[in-house]
Order: C-alpha cells, then sequence, then structure tokens
C-alpha cells in the first residue's frame, strides 16, 4: 500500500491529486462550473427571496469562479504569477464585501420582505455543492498560494451557507428581516478576513521563496 499524507485533519493517499496533473485542472473545472451554476441560483432565488444573503452569496460565488479560472491559468506559470493571481483574488472579496455591505444598508433603510422557507432550501442545496468543492480541492497536495486562496473561498462559502440556514429558520418565525441582514453582514465579513488572509498569505509566500521571514 502507498504511504499516507496528512492534509489538515484528514487522510489523503498517494492516489490524491499530484501537482500540475491532469487530475489537478480536472478537480480545478468542477469546482469552476460548480460555483458558476450556484452564483446563477443564489441570483435567482436571492431576487425571488428578496433576499441580501442570497445574493450576497451569489456574488461571492460569481468571485469564487473567477479565482478558480485565475487557479487553472496558474497552474503551468510562475510562482510570482501565481502570486499575483491571489493577490488579485484577496483584492476582489474585499471589493465584493464592499458592494454586500452597500446592499444591506440600502435595504435597512428601504425595507425587505425576505423568504425564509427559500433562503433555507437554497442554502441546504449550496451547503452540499459547497462540500463536495471543498472536499475536492482538499484532496489536492502541496497547494500553491492560488490554490490556498480557492480552498479558503469554498471554506468561506460553506461556513455562510450555515448562517443563511439559521437566518431563514428566525425569518421564518418571526416575519423580521433583520437575520437575512445580519447574515448578508456576516457574509461580508468573511470575506473581509478572507480577503485579508490570502493577501497575507500571497506577502508571506514571496517572503518564502526570498528565504527570510520578515
Amino acid at each position: 500500500m502507498g504511504q499516507d499524507w496528512l492534509d489538515g485533519e484528514e487522510w489523503v493517499s498517494e492516489a490524491s491529486v499530484n501537482l500540475d496533473s491532469p487530475d489537478k485542472r480536472r478537480t480545478l473545472w468542477i469546482v469552476l462550473a460548480l460555483n458558476v451554476a450556484i452564483a446563477i441560483a443564489f441570483f435567482g432565488t436571492g431576487i425571488l427571496a428578496d433576499s441580501s444573503a442570497l445574493i450576497a452569496n451569489g456574488l461571492d460565488n460569481s468571485s469564487d469562479a473567477v479565482v478558480y479560472g485565475l487557479s487553472l491559468l496558474a497552474l503551468s506559470r510562475s510562482q510570482k504569477w501565481k502570486r499575483g493571481a491571489a493577490r488579485l483574488s484577496g483584492i476582489m472579496l474585499l471589493i465584493f464585501a464592499t458592494g454586500v455591505i452597500f446592499d444591506v444598508g440600502r435595504r435597512f433603510i428601504e425595507g425587505s420582505e425576505p423568504g425564509g422557507w427559500l433562503m433555507m432550501a437554497m442554502a441546504a442545496v449550496a451547503a452540499v455543492i459547497n462540500l463536495v468543492s471543498l472536499r475536492l480541492l482538499q484532496k489536492i497536495q502541496d497547494k500553491d498560494v492560488n490554490l490556498r486562496a480557492a480552498t479558503t473561498f469554498s471554506l468561506n462559502d460553506f461556513i455562510s451557507n450555515g448562517g443563511i440556514i439559521i437566518a431563514g429558520v428566525i425569518v421564518l418565525f418571526t416575519g423580521a428581516n433583520w437575520p437575512d441582514l445580519l447574515v448578508g453582514l456576516a457574509v461580508a465579513g468573511i470575506a473581509v478576513y478572507g480577503g485579508v488572509d490570502i493577501l497575507r498569505d500571497a506577502h508571506q509566500d514571496k517572503h518564502d521563496e526570498m528565504g527570510d521571514t520578515h
């Protein structure tokens, strides 16, 4: 039997995806397609449910899809190019967070009537898809800075889905819109944290390559 490697808290066999292999490209294409599909679904249900949280996640998954596309382009590129792609990913997350905050503010002022059932249903489907994406990405060994960014995005999405389900339950029983707005803000906060973390990782990767720790 081949040797096993520890990836996070999960044991991954040597049969897992190897660096720059066709399997890695296939994995990223699958995750990219899933994120495009789920982003479209989030936008559609977000409009129908009048939900800031769903629309926020639609924007989030759209930015994720761009990141996975950049990850595919970065596979055969230099480390410097990969860091640049990761920085772009981090900046996109920060821009996305700003847009979500403005949308939440608009809905707070103008009012909204989010649909709890639709919020919960969409978030549950998205949670399954994001979990699949996360597990696929976790099987990739020796992640570069860009792939670490992609994994961060999928983890953030999965956490956000749980928040939407909780908000949907509260909206359903209270009829209030504040849980939806609160989750929208939380998604923005997660995006800010993830964006800053990705930018720091890219910065640290540069210094690691240069052989210093500053």
